[in-house]
């Protein structure tokens, strides 16, 4: 099918791999935590449709280069790395959600926001580009007839799978902080709790090299 080979491993393997707690499970969680199951499906769908960059570039063969370019890896971790920082500290500042004091505000806006933040914390992340150069290529059938079809259509699966999970993730952290953080101290603790911990990935990606 398609050139693909072994499928349904593939799909146990993502689903176990997408269970696994990183980056974008903990965004998904504070927003799901902070903002309620709405917005932190919105921060999942953007976190999804980060990884489509990925899944567009390994099938084009774009993330090969940051495989063996060091300056090309280097100039997208250090952006990515600052995006992350940055959304660590918004999260600190003006109450620990990285807002002013206002009534509501616009829904909308704050959805674009969570989305917007949800996408870049994924696409700028070089760690998933080469992360689906090494693990998609071994299900891809060495006499396949088109490798970068079957790359896209296994890029694809994973990513819906993983947005399926993060959903989950979404909702679960809704549900815990509605029956946590009634008084409003346990969501801000969560968002102040999350902000800390994207300073310290950003960090880390900054110190990070390629392997």
């Amino acid at each position: 099918m398609l050139g693909v080979h072994d499928f349904a491993l593939f799909v146990l393997s993502g689903l176990l791999l997408n269970i696994t707690p990183g980056q974008d499970v903990f965004y998904i969680v504070s927003r799901g935590a902070s903002h309620g199951w709405k917005l932190g499906s919105i921060a999942a769908l953007g976190v999804g449709t980060g990884c489509f960059v990925h899944v567009f570039a390994a099938a084009l063969g774009l993330s090969a280069i940051l495989a063996t370019s060091a300056t090309a890896f280097t100039v997208v971790k250090f952006a990515g790395a600052a995006y992350l920082i940055w959304v660590g500290i918004s999260m600190w500042r003006k109450n620990g959600n990285g807002q002013d004091r206002q009534n509501g505000g616009d829904c909308r806006v704050q959805a674009r926001k969570i989305y917007s933040q949800g996408f870049w914390t994924n696409a700028l992340n070089p760690k998933v580009a080469l992360f689906f150069m090494a693990f998609l290529p071994q299900f891809v059938s060495v006499d396949a007839p088109n490798k970068p079809l079957a790359f896209l259509f296994l890029g694809v699966v994973f990513t819906i799978n993983g947005t399926f999970v993060n959903l989950a993730y979404a909702w679960s952290a809704a549900r815990v902080s509605q029956k946590l953080g009634k008084n409003g101290s346990f969501n801000t603790w969560a968002k102040r709790a999350a902000g800390t911990l994207f300073l310290g990935l950003g960090i880390r990606l900054a110190l990070s090299d390629r392997v």
